[in-house]
């Protein structure tokens, strides 16, 4: 009974501490300054507002695609690697994790020139910044997607599906894919919580998005700032929870 008391007792106080910053956030973005009492002014203008509008469209945009290309590119390499170049995972766990040693400043400056050519061919729009995102968040998904892995049979699935007839293509999308799906769930929910949350890139590079509209109007517009936030935050614990409970569905499947 003790223990239970004490558990208990540890959930309420991890409540607390996690839940009590998000009401004063809720409960600041719905105060009417001005004339007392409340007021969802705040959060319409997440909506009404043009600037914020098309900055939380941009982080979006920015987002999905930043996932698109991380699976596209990572996933095959991994695969290919633990089943045809097992020697050369140590140099791509190297590679993936290397963004982690480099600072946010020393990657736009190394890449300005590289962006010359980027901006030459798709134009200056802010979703060129997605080839910096997907480097952004390698590190993450790598280790997600390498613990997926690391718990399957991967070289006899890999050849049951190639003796039945499967070309590469298959073997990966409806053999391999199924099988390290919480791990490919996990890679790409934490690439958008990563690229929704990314500030320093954008802000050097001079890109409008989510975080940088943000902290702009947190100078004059402070509770609409906090409602941006918090939209921000809850939207990043919904994509949690998805996972947590597409991840326990799969498990008792």
């Amino acid at each position: 009974m003790s223990t239970r008391v004490a558990k208990g007792a540890l959930w309420v106080a991890f409540g607390l501490f996690f839940l009590f910053p998000l009401y004063a956030m809720a409960d600041f973005s719905t105060r009417n300054l001005l004339k007392g009492g409340r007021t969802m002014a705040a959060w319409a203008n997440l909506v009404t507002d043009e600037a914020l509008y098309q900055s939380i469209i941009t982080s979006l945009l920015l987002a999905v695609l930043t996932v698109v290309v991380m699976l596209i590119l990572l996933v095959p390499t991994m695969i290919w690697v633990r089943l045809r170049t097992p020697w050369a995972k140590g140099v791509v766990e190297f590679l993936c994790l290397l963004p982690l040693t480099i600072p946010a400043l020393v990657v736009v400056v190394g890449l300005k020139n590289v962006y010359l050519w980027v901006t030459y061919f798709f134009g200056e729009s802010a979703l060129t910044l997605t080839f910096v995102y997907v480097v952004v968040v390698l590190p993450f998904s790598y280790r997600s997607i390498d613990a997926a892995l690391s718990a399957i049979d991967l070289g006899t699935l890999s050849e049951a599906a190639r003796s039945l007839g499967a070309g590469w293509t298959t073997t990966i999308a409806r053999v391999v894919v199924p099988n390290i799906w919480s791990g490919v769930l996990s890679a790409a929910f934490i690439s958008v919580a990563v690229v929704l949350g990314e500030y320093t890139i954008a802000s050097l590079s001079g890109y409008q998005t989510l975080p940088i509209q943000i902290v702009a109007l947190g100078k004059t517009d402070g509770p609409t700032s906090v409602a941006a936030s918090l939209a921000t935050l809850l939207f990043g614990f919904v994509l949690l929870l998805a996972l947590s409970l597409v991840t326990r569905r799969r498990r008792h499947a």
